[in-house]
């Protein structure tokens, strides 16, 4: 039997043609599944943390309109910059689906990702995640090149089973505000005894930009908040030699951000804050060079 699939996107300041896009060709790659009865069909749910509504009644019923493939197009504006963790959380409340696709808002997925992905856990046992391949550039995590398996899942275009959503739960929000929140919640799910997969020929093209010089662009935002990530997985996941490092280097880096980030780490441990260490975090947590896995280049 088809499968039932939620999408679920977070939105904030996302312009509007753009997100349009990145709808139209979700609709698209559902039409192809629906087509290969990997689903009978989906809806998508938009949570939207910018300071004002990205999208009005109007846009809504455009899109809906533009989009017959979809099942449904639902939105909520929650009024208050939740980060993706809390976002994703507050979307997943009363999940009912077979399947979760957690995909963002500034990607296109291929028309025949749906399908790829689908077909990883008709192929393979306890899968808990399969994450379509990002281009044009993508994490160097390694992984299988057979079956796919690897660390941990970049959330910015993921396929869950609700079995997983009801076993380990949604993102750690409490901790992890926009980065690291989707490598925490693969090393979760991989401690339940479910496998992570990077399915190679399910693609999507995530709008990352370069400098002209071929420098990666870092938001300040990001710059503070994959610091503090870097240090609350670090703790969080039984290794406090790495906790200590960070906070001496960041502690004297020229970076404001990432003072910033030590700074906020300090506090979160003198109000006790920080998470409880996971038991068993050894058997799943990998922590090489800064990275959570080891690199194919």
């Amino acid at each position: 039997m088809a499968a039932t699939l939620r999408v679920h996107s977070v939105l904030y300041g996302n312009d509007r043609g753009h997100f349009g896009r990145s709808v139209q060709a979700l609709a698209r790659s559902v039409a192809l599944a629906r087509h290969e009865g990997a689903v009978a069909g989906a809806v998508l749910s938009l949570g939207d943390c910018s300071p004002q509504p990205v999208l009005t009644e109007k846009d809504l019923v455009e899109l809906r309109a533009d989009n017959p493939d979809l099942s449904g197009i639902e939105y909520v504006f929650f009024d208050a910059n939740l980060g993706s963790a809390a976002g994703q959380n507050r979307l997943m409340e009363g999940f009912d689906a077979d399947f979760l696709l957690i995909l963002n808002p500034d990607t296109i997925i291929a028309p025949n990702a749906l399908v790829e992905m689908f077909k990883a856990f008709v192929t393979q046992p306890m899968v808990g995640i399969v994450e379509a391949r990002q281009l044009p550039f993508e994490h160097p995590k390694s992984y299988d090149p057979v079956s796919g398996v690897t660390s941990w899942a970049s959330t910015a275009c993921a396929l869950v089973p609700r079995v997983v959503i009801e076993r380990v739960g949604g993102f750690d929000s409490d901790t992890f505000f926009l980065y690291c929140d989707d490598v925490d919640w693969s090393w979760r799910i991989r401690l339940a005894g479910f496998t992570i997969v990077l399915r190679d020929s399910a693609r999507v093209f995530h709008d990352k930009r370069l400098t002209p010089s071929g420098r990666w662009i870092v938001s300040r935002a990001e710059e503070f908040y994959s610091a503090e990530a870097a240090l609350l997985m670090a703790h969080k996941w039984g290794r406090p030699d790495l906790v200590q490092r960070y906070l001496s280097d960041f502690e004297k880096s020229d970076s404001k951000r990432q003072r910033e980030a030590a700074a906020s780490y300090r506090q979160r441990q003198r109000e006790k804050r920080l998470p409880v260490p996971v038991a068993g975090a050894d058997r799943v947590a990998t922590f090489v060079k800064g990275a959570y896995a080891t690199h194919r280049y």
